[in-house]
């Protein structure tokens, strides 16, 4: 009797078994993409991809969607996320492994918009078994205003799809230059998504351009140097072989983003280091372990596309396998990050290591073009190899500065202030007007770029002299405590000779302009009382005369200098007005 009850108990849960997978592909087959119900070569538009997360978010409990923010489109961020268990946002999560993917960043770049609506399907639908911990977050399209500008022209070295967006936003800004310096309103909004989700793992979706070679899918992971610590560590010996691995058992293989144009790869090349203008540089500067996919531009959209979707399936295996790993070595970043003394602020490639891929790349042919008469390098896909390749993906700390206890902004730099707010940094207002020993940077020299570039002029070859003195506050002026968990942020754009600083991105320009002049047939007498009242000014102003031809010769350099000496010389003309504190 026990037997013929466990035969028929055997036989229901077989049929239910059945008829849950027939359930679930009758719902598979009900939220098709416009991707696949395509000929393989489509993408779908701005407004079928919301569509269609609408859908989702209607019919399944699991999915739900934020409108955050306003883009310079004028349309909200969307955020749709996932999770078996109920997302509290003001609360940690940290029991859930938070993963956040951010898709059309570069529009025309679509394959991470297709890919996620199809994941994101199935982990609803039930195809894919979705981990208990997991709390996946995705921007179904970052840059709306490109997506909007759809064209099937301007990805011009692309092998499809048919018809896509465009690279520029709504005021054409590339927003993958944004991160830190945040011109666009899409840049603000991502920030209040990423201080929201607060994810441990973060994938964003692109294309590549270059050089040809086998590889459909190659990898960007955040430098992991710079990374640095245990965050770093994990990424650089853990998450990123095994990823390798994985995609490589189910026939997908993988390499570093092939970080070169006009050369053949195979001589060697160096890891892309991602700053903080960049994505994955920005959300580094919490510790979080980063990664853009690069498809490569020139292999069958079909398979970009699902070589993008098998990426975002095997991080999700590995996030929630390794979650407590992955927030150990996190935590133990920001931990770090809390007792030292020197932040390095420029990095460069340490020539003295260097790993050795084996790189599977089609032979360079150097021949001349019929069009322009001239030597062209190009690809032979029908000789494909195999070779050790020489791949620079290490870095070391070129210069660095002592982390001070507060950074002191007056309350006239309202712009920095809000950017901190935004980016969720305590701040302390001054309770009242105080004298504060202070250290601050006089500008000496630097150098702008003549061509504008994601519209600045940004500055280079900077070279400051730091001093330290008395200066006078005023009540509600910001004081910015150094050891929070934005640390790395406040470093990286207060610091003017960080890679991306805010002095760098023209924010202090206003500094460098003298605002008060004279008129030399009248200052004359005043610089002469001047130089007779002060004996050491008199004797180094006839040493440069001596010293240097030009200046003997010109009346203006001569009176200049005197002026710069004086008191009538403002002290705002080339004077940092970010400043330093040290706790006594």
């Amino acid at each position: 009797m026990k037997k013929v009850l466990s035969i028929a108990l055997a036989v229901l849960g077989l049929m239910s078994c059945k008829n849950s997978e027939q359930q679930v592909k009758e719902e598979v087959q009900e939220y098709l993409t416009p991707f696949e119900l395509g000929n393989g070569n489509q993408t779908a538009t701005y407004q079928e991809t919301i569509e269609f997360y609408e859908r989702l978010v209607d019919d399944f409990p699991n999915v739900e969607m934020d409108h955050v923010g306003q883009t310079d489109n004028g349309e909200p961020l969307h955020l749709i996320s996932f999770s078996k268990q109920e997302i509290k946002w003001n609360k940690a999560n940290e029991d859930r492994i938070k993963i956040l993917i951010n898709n059309g960043i570069h529009p025309g770049e679509s394959d991470g918009i297709d890919a996620s609506m199809i994941l994101m399907r199935d982990l609803a639908t039930g195809k894919l078994e979705a981990p208990d911990n997991l709390i996946l977050s995705v921007i179904p399209v970052y840059n709306i205003g490109g997506a909007l500008n759809r064209n099937s022209t301007t990805r011009t070295n692309q092998n499809g799809p048919e018809a896509y967006g465009f690279r520029g936003n709504a005021r054409n800004y590339d927003l993958n230059r944004d991160f830190i310096k945040a011109d666009s309103r899409n840049a603000l909004a991502f920030y209040d998504i990423f201080h929201k989700v607060k994810p441990d793992i973060f994938i964003d979706n692109h294309v590549s351009n270059g050089a040809d070679y086998q590889y459909t899918l190659t990898h960007l992971f955040t430098q992991h140097n710079k990374l640095g610590g245990a965050a770093g560590t994990y990424l650089h010996h853990n998450l990123q072989p095994a990823l390798e691995k994985r995609l490589a058992d189910r026939g997908l293989p993988i390499t570093p983003y092939v970080n070169v144009h006009g050369a053949a790869p195979e001589k060697g090349f160096s890891q892309f280091m991602d700053h903080p203008r960049y994505s994955t540089g920005y959300t580094s500067l919490w510790n979080v372990m980063g990664m853009m996919v690069e498809t490569h531009m020139l292999k069958a959209y079909e398979d970009r596309v699902k070589g993008t979707h098998a990426i975002m399936e095997e991080i999700i295996t590995l996030g929630s396998t390794n979650t407590e790993a992955i927030k150990e070595a996190r935590k133990a970043s920001f931990d770090r990050l809390e007792k030292a003394n020197y932040y390095p602020i420029k990095y460069t490639n340490d020539k003295s290591q260097a790993d050795t891929l084996d790189f599977m790349g089609y032979e360079a042919v150097n021949s001349k073009s019929d069009l322009t008469d001239q030597e062209l390098l190009t690809y032979d896909r029908n000789k494909p190899f195999t070779r050790k390749t020489v791949y620079h993906n290490y870095f070391k700390a070129a210069d660095s500065v002592r982390i001070p206890d507060y950074y002191v902004v007056p309350r006239g730099q309202w712009e920095i202030i809000e950017l901190m707010r935004h980016n969720h940094i305590q701040m302390e207002l001054l309770p009242s007007d105080s004298t504060m020993m202070v250290s601050g940077y006089k500008i000496v020299s630097y150098d702008t770029s003549s061509k504008p570039y994601e519209g600045h002029y940004p500055h280079y070859d900077i070279e400051l002299d730091e001093q330290e003195f008395e200066l006078r506050f005023r009540e509600s002026d910001v004081m910015i405590p150094t050891r929070q968990p934005g640390i790395r942020y406040i470093l990286e754009t207060l610091e003017p000779l960080a890679e991306d600083s805010y002095f760098k991105w023209n924010y202090f320009d206003t500094v460098l302009q003298q605002k008060e002049g004279f008129s030399a047939y009248v200052f004359e007498s005043t610089a002469q009382k001047l130089l007779d009242d002060h004996p050491a000014l008199q004797k180094k102003f006839d040493s440069l005369k001596q010293a240097l031809p030009n200046f003997a010769k010109s009346n203006a350099a001569q009176l200049d200098w005197i002026h710069k000496h004086s008191p009538n010389y403002e002290s705002a003309h080339l004077t940092y007005p970010i400043y330093k504190y040290q706790r006594p």
